[in-house]
Order: structure tokens, then C-alpha cells, then sequence
């Protein structure tokens, strides 16, 4: 280690020392700037980010053209909405590297989705992205709870997946151990667990109820161990799947906000308070428009979140459409935060199911089932078709305590069923499962199974 990073961390470790279970801020400077002077370094960031996109990008420029806007025109915050939108399908249309305002000689990292519905969306990051990334992940984990001197035990895929390393780097960088587990070998990780002493777990929601359920099932109750703190994320989750988990584990859970196109993990996060991720909105600047009309909406209302880059080099994205649905708050928060907080994913547009012509997203479903008795937090919605119409049957599991006899079973599918048309107003078709019969997640859980017919 150089001689500035030693510094660096014996800073940081003394600030710790002191400021464990208290307020405590990365970089308090920009986490708590005024909105007037954090609107200024918006605009200014704004310009210099589209100017690098007309100049470096062609589908940029040539779009930019189209709606008649260059990037001197935009003069305010409000000229956002004269810029076109961006869109997964530009990504794969130019795979792999024709959205890129680098030569892919300047790139240092390339990461990519998996692609599981085409070819993968493919990003790409400059020395500079990459040093930008670490900062933000380290102010996005010690705004979660994470601190200089914490062991923490990261379970979230490495490799093209942007998850694992984009919080790896930010560990380290806020000063704190890293132990990369990545994703799988659940045992092995329940192992490590109690024998390292973690203080935090980062991992996807549904694989760190995983941990908990293999831990129970081998006698070990990390309720009893040194875990205080979860950072999830990756995929949508509802608030009862994060009591699921802070009681199982024995931890606070924090939601975390990233995507790919836009950088990775660290666009936004929670801090202690629990209401709403702060989104650093000197690196992104938010909108929520009506996905329909794709006009904005008010704040507190929910919509379609659309992200500009302001800082990005080798992949800056012009209102990009993220898809996700939720709603955005501005007042300034109990942690001292400026940053306007967005509130949890209720599902993506794209992801919506229309079931005899109501609007139903997998959240809402995971809302219902989790907590209920004698049902496990683990579930797949499968979309089927009768006639003409969708129709969804929902696949729970059992508690290991249920009687397994198919009366028992039959009744408790009653159970589940009435409560989903009470809370939702849907009639759905329930199979309960026997215990591990669900598919279990060793990363992003697969929540829907579409399984009706093609159509050429």
C-alpha cells in the first residue's frame, strides 16, 4: 500500500472509531451541498457530458440533429426534456462498442449483461469511470451503514456482472475488508460467516434469504453472529421481504439502486433512515415522466425513472429509459443528505403483467406471499394463457413444519389464493410446492416464467 493510501485509511479509520452508529459521510462536501449550488454543478456537468456525446457518438449526434438541439442550446436544467431518449435496444443495436465516446483502445474495463433475452448490453469504462465509479460505491456503501474497518463479506456475482466488482473496489476504498465470496457454494458461505465475523453482507435480496435458509437448516442462527448490516439490491424487492430478512439475519437491510447502462451499483441508496434511496444527483440527473406520454410527473408520483450521465467519459447516456417505476422525493432528509431519495422499485414497465385487464407487477404479488404462515419466502409467477386471455399461477412453497399431505397443501393453496384476491384483486391459480422445490437464486433471482405460446 502507497504512503497516500496509508493516510488515507488511518484518516478514515479514525473518523470510524468515532462515528460508529452515528452520522457519518463519505464525502460531506457533495453529500450535503445546497440544491442551488448542486443544481449549478448539474448544468454544468450536463453540458460538457452532451458535448462529449455529439462529438464522440454518432446515434447522439444524429438524434440530437433531429430535434433540432445542440448542446450549447441547453441552458437550464428544464432543456433536459428537448434531448432525445436512449434505450436498451440502442445498446444491442450497436453492439458491442458503437455507443462508445472512447476508442476501445482507452477503455481499461468492459463489463456486459448476461443477454438472456438477445444480445448483452455491453459498457465500457476509462481510467477515469472507473476512479469516478470506486469513489461513488464507496460514498453509496458508507451511506448504507458500511465503515472504514468493517469485515465485509460480498456475495454478489463477479465478473461481467457490474455488481460484485463495482462494490468491491468501493470496500476497499472506504477502507473496509473485503471478502470476495461472489455468488454459490451457500455452505461454504455460511462457513465464512461465522468463522471471519463479517459486519455487513452485500447480495441480492433473495440470495441472502438464501444464506438464512441454509444456515437454519444446518443449526447455525447467524441472528448470533457479528452481521449488523445487509446492502441488497440487483432486483426488485418489497418492504416484507426486507423484514424476511432483517429478522432472519438479525441485521438492518439498506436497498441499493444501479444499473449497467448508467454505471452499476451506486446510482442510489439509503441511509439510515430507511425512507427512500439518496440518488447522487451530482453524477445523474433524475426524471420521472409518465411512461405512457413520456411527459414528467410530480413529485411523489410514480413514473418511469429516465437517468443522464454527467460525469461518465467512455459511455455517456442521454436521458436514458430505465424502465423502473417509482417516484421521487426532494426534501431534505433526516441524515442531513441533499441528494432527492427515490423511492423502492414497484416493478418495471417492461415487466408489467396485465391479467384479465388488471396491472399486476411481480412486487406486489412478493408483497402478499411474504410474512404469510406457513409459506417459505420463496416463489415463481408463471404467466399462461387460457383462451384469450393471460392468465398467472403462482408457485409457493411450504414451510418445512406444514403437513405434506395434499389436503393440507390443497388447503393452504385456498389460503394463499383468497389473500392475493383480497390484497390485489386478482384470481390466480396456486400450486404449493414441497420445501426446496422452488428454484433457488445464486444471484438475481427469476421471479416470472413466461410460459405461453410463441407467436412467429
Amino acid at each position: 500500500m502507497t504512503p497516500v493510501l496509508q493516510s488515507r485509511y488511518a484518516r478514515l479509520h479514525h473518523r470510524a472509531s468515532k462515528t460508529r452508529g452515528a452520522r457519518f459521510y463519505f464525502e460531506r462536501a457533495a453529500e450535503t451541498m445546497s440544491r442551488e449550488a448542486l443544481a449549478k454543478l448539474q448544468l454544468r456537468r450536463l453540458r460538457a457530458s452532451l458535448k462529449n456525446a455529439w462529438q464522440h457518438v454518432p446515434l447522439h449526434r444524429q438524434r440530437m440533429k433531429a430535434a433540432r438541439v445542440k448542446p450549447e442550446d441547453v441552458r437550464s436544467l428544464e432543456d433536459v426534456v428537448r434531448l432525445p431518449f436512449t434505450v436498451k435496444t440502442d445498446l444491442r443495436d450497436h453492439y458491442p462498442f458503437g455507443l462508445f465516446a472512447r476508442p476501445r483502445t482507452q477503455l481499461v474495463r468492459v463489463h456486459a449483461s448476461s443477454g438472456t433475452t438477445g444480445k448483452p448490453t455491453v459498457v465500457g469504462y476509462t481510467a477515469k469511470d472507473l476512479e469516478t465509479w470506486t469513489r461513488i460505491m464507496a460514498r453509496t456503501l458508507a451511506c448504507g451503514g458500511m465503515r472504514p474497518g468493517d469485515l465485509v463479506h460480498n456475495a454478489l456475482g463477479y465478473g461481467l456482472f457490474t455488481g460484485g466488482l463495482g462494490f468491491h473496489y468501493g470496500i476497499e476504498r472506504l477502507g473496509a475488508t473485503v471478502v470476495p465470496v461472489s455468488g454459490g457454494m451457500t455452505e461454504r458461505q455460511v462457513v465464512l460467516l461465522q468463522d471471519f465475523g463479517a459486519r455487513v453482507l452485500c447480495a441480492t435480496p433473495s440470495y441472502a434469504l438464501n444464506i438464512a435458509e441454509v444456515a437454519e437448516r444446518d443449526g447455525v442462527d447467524l441472528r448470533k453472529s457479528k452481521l449488523e448490516v445487509a446492502l441488497c439490491g440487483a432486483e426488485p424487492w418489497s418492504e416484507a421481504m426486507r423484514r424476511e430478512i432483517q429478522v432472519r439475519l438479525g441485521v438492518r437491510a439498506y436497498d441499493n439502486y444501479g444499473l449497467s447502462e448508467i454505471m452499476g451499483p451506486g446510482v442510489a441508496v439509503e441511509c439510515e433512515a430507511q425512507d427512500g434511496m439518496h440518488a447522487w444527483e451530482d453524477h445523474f440527473l433524475l426524471e420521472i415522466l409518465d411512461p405512457e406520454t413520456g411527459q414528467a410527473v410530480p413529485d411523489g408520483q410514480a413514473g418511469e425513472l429516465v437517468i443522464t450521465t454527467l460525469t461518465k467519459e467512455a459511455l455517456p447516456m442521454i436521458r436514458y429509459r430505465t424502465r423502473d417505476i417509482t417516484s421521487i422525493e426532494r426534501k431534505r432528509c433526516s441524515c442531513g443528505r441533499t441528494h432527492a431519495r427515490i423511492r423502492r422499485l414497484t416493478g418495471r414497465s417492461d415487466d408489467m403483467l396485465i391479467i384479465r385487464g388488471v396491472n399486476v407487477y411481480p412486487s406486489q404479488v412478493e408483497s402478499v406471499l411474504i410474512g404469510l404462515p406457513d409459506i417459505a419466502p420463496h416463489y415463481q409467477l408463471v404467466v399462461e394463457r387460457q383462451g384469450v386471455q393471460d392468465a398467472l399461477k403462482v408457485e409457493v412453497e411450504a414451510a418445512p413444519s406444514v403437513d405434506a399431505s395434499p389436503s393440507a397443501y390443497a388447503r393452504l393453496g385456498e389460503k394463499v389464493q383468497h389473500q392475493i384476491k383480497s390484497m390485489i384483486g386478482i384470481t390466480t391459480r396456486v400450486v404449493v410446492k414441497q420445501p426446496g422445490e422452488v428454484p433457488r437464486s445464486q444471484g438475481k433471482a427469476v421471479r416470472v416464467r413466461d410460459e405461453r405460446p410463441k407467436t412467429r
